[in-house]
C-alpha cells in the first residue's frame, strides 16, 4: 500500500471535524506553496515578459481601474 492510499484511508476513518481540519490545513498548505513558487518565478525573472505585456497594455490604454 502507497503512502497516499495510507492517509486516504485514515482520512476515510476521521470524524466530520476532523475531515474540515484536514480540509482547511491543505488549502493553507497548497496557499503557501503556490505563494513560494510564485516568488521563486519573480526572483528567476520568469514573470518579467508578463509584467512587460501588462504593463504596455496599460500605457497603450486598454485597461481600466478595478
Amino acid at each position: 500500500m502507497s503512502t497516499v492510499e495510507e492517509i486516504t484511508a485514515a482520512i476515510e476513518r476521521l470524524s466530520a471535524q476532523d475531515v474540515a481540519r484536514i480540509r482547511a490545513w491543505l488549502a493553507e498548505f497548497a496557499e503557501r506553496r503556490w505563494d513560494e513558487q510564485i516568488e521563486r518565478d519573480e526572483r528567476s525573472g520568469r514573470l518579467d515578459s508578463l509584467i512587460d505585456r501588462a504593463l504596455e497594455e496599460h500605457r497603450a490604454g486598454r485597461t481600466r481601474p478595478l
